[in-house]
């Protein structure tokens, strides 16, 4: 068996700082969903990878997002350490609460108190950083070089392309810190291997993960599920249509796909479980979870999220739970680098990536 990355990556801080500025700020980098933000002015205040920033929606209806300080002194615009400053609504303008420089929506220079400066001056503007959008999410990139965001989700547009993403709203959500390196998580995301022994009440919808553990899973045609079921919730069914457009087997099976560095998407045949991960730490990670509906399922006058929402979140739970339990059994010092089995390819790419990003000999 080929083995894992050493485990200072998981968790050293040292190793943490470099994919910091060699993954994190340097890779198109999901941040949040378009649905976040509805009026001019709507704003939401985020740490990325130790970088304060905010996404604010302008009068323009363009979501830009700022590094989160003034350009006269460095003052930040927003307090970290207050909450109810984590998101809200700047009205017509951005003021600095140390010198009342104020800046328009778009990030422009409005005003300097009794200063004669040049507004239309771009030294004076608001430090921008690149944001685009793809299937209802929101991605920014902190540093520039030559990779779109096109090309970092490309196999997945051309694979999933009938859910319609774009057009799903959020029925539930579900925000969780846990006690695990990163890579921890999208590697236990990127198999079944362990489905058996920490997923039982999934395993009951689909009892192929429990098979040759996992060997024989096919990603690529979805994976089957009990006969008489159809989605994730606890008795396989719901009384939601399928998302409309999507083809037979996407209405029978379920499919998932990472997109580097940090955003994990399930899918069934009515919603879509998506998971965008913000490591805070070497050893901590926030997730913001969202279960995502069709506006026509959401229209309906029974509609409730639920029976998907709730299984998610027990399933997550199980999830987070073994993490943190692998995260502290690698402290000890009888341990330098797990194995990956045949069945763990996938996980074995997140290690590829993350010695490709980080210019490091894995071998």
């Amino acid at each position: 068996m080929e083995k894992t990355l050493h485990k200072d990556l998981y968790i050293k801080d040292e190793w943490f700082q470099k994919e910091s500025s060699k993954i994190f700020q340097n890779e198109w980098f999901c941040v949040a969903r378009n649905e976040d933000f509805e009026a001019p002015g709507d704003f939401k205040l985020l740490n990325i990878a130790g970088e304060s920033i905010f996404l604010l929606l302008g009068e323009d209806k363009q979501i830009r997002s700022f590094f989160n300080l003034c350009k006269h002194r460095g003052c930040q615009l927003l307090d970290e350490t207050d909450e109810s400053q984590s998101k809200g609504n700047f009205k017509k303008f951005i003021r600095c609460p140390y010198h009342s420089w104020t800046y328009n929506l778009d990030g422009r220079l409005r005003k300097a108190p009794h200063l004669d400066l040049n507004t239309n001056n771009n030294e004076y503007h608001l430090n921008q950083i690149m944001t685009q959008s793809w299937g209802g999410f929101l991605f920014i990139k902190m540093k520039n070089n030559e990779r779109s965001l096109a090309d970092q989700v490309n196999d997945f547009e051309n694979q999933f392309h009938r859910y319609g993403l774009e057009n799903l709203k959020t029925g539930s959500t579900y925000s969780y810190i846990i006690d695990a390196n990163w890579k921890v998580i999208l590697e236990n995301y990127n198999e079944c291997y362990h489905c058996a022994g920490v997923h039982p009440e999934l395993c009951k919808i689909v009892p192929e993960f429990t098979k040759k553990g996992g060997t024989e899973l096919d990603w690529e045609d979805g994976i089957p599920q009990r006969e008489g079921t159809n989605t994730f919730t606890f008795s396989g069914t719901t009384n939601r249509p399928p998302i409309p457009g999507l083809n037979d087997l996407e209405k029978e099976r379920h499919f998932g796909e990472l997109i580097y560095p940090n955003l994990m998407i399930s899918l069934s045949m009515d919603h879509a479980a998506t998971f965008v991960v913000n490591p805070l730490g070497p050893e901590k990670t926030l997730i913001d979870c969202r279960i995502l509906f069709h506006p026509d399922a959401i229209n309906m006058s029974n509609f409730n999220p639920n029976d998907a929402g709730e299984f998610w979140d027990l399933v997550n739970i199980q999830d987070w739970s073994i993490c943190e339990r692998v995260q502290k059994g690698m402290q000890s010092m009888s341990f330098e680098h797990g194995f990956y089995g045949p069945m763990e390819d996938q996980s074995k790419d997140i290690r590829i990536y993350i010695a490709n990003q980080l210019g490091i000999d894995f071998e």
